[in-house]
């Protein structure tokens, strides 16, 4: 089998602030970005894109936009961050692998995704993040990020390399 890129971290975090609304602050989602940071041993400047769980809800989109900011900082504005339910649905239990295979097509094909379909801004997220609108960007990703977050507050989120990266 060919491989395109390496697993170098994982991460894990369970906020149970809500059965269906995350933290308002993004919580659980800058806790598993910071233990698959960690896992991985790799700062967050290395990281290139992000492929968010990104469901177009306001309360998830809003949390996880804040949570990318807290965890990322001034780096969060170099990020290509994309969320591959623009174009599928919500798959539920199939969503992390399928958002996985897109994040390491990213790496393969230096190609970020786009998040179709974006038409009016939310004035509560920052319109200096970089969300690939609408047109897919290229870009030479060494490392991507996959957050997947579930009912509950259950998240996890996976980090992939390049291999000569």
């Amino acid at each position: 089998a060919k491989i395109y890129a390496e697993l170098i971290g994982g991460g894990l975090s369970a906020d149970a602030y809500h059965l269906t609304a995350p933290h308002p602050e993004g919580l659980g989602a800058v806790s598993v970005m910071k233990n698959c940071l960690e896992d991985a041993g790799i700062s967050p400047d290395a990281v290139d894109a992000i492929n968010m769980h990104g469901t177009s809800t306001p309360l998830g989109d809003i949390a996880e936009a804040k949570a990318i900011k807290e965890v990322f900082g001034e780096h969060a504005y170099d990020i290509n961050i994309n969320s591959t339910k623009s174009m599928t649905g919500h798959l539920l239990g199939a969503a992390g692998a399928i958002e996985a295979i897109a994040s390491i097509l990213a790496i393969k094909n230096g190609v970020v995704p786009p998040t179709i379909n974006h038409f009016t801004d939310d004035d509560q997220i920052d319109p200096k993040l970089n969300f690939t609108f609408n047109k897919a960007q290229k870009r030479d990703v060494k490392v991507a990020m996959s957050n997947t977050f579930g009912f509950g507050g259950h998240n996890a989120c996976i980090l992939f390399k390049k291999l000569d990266a």
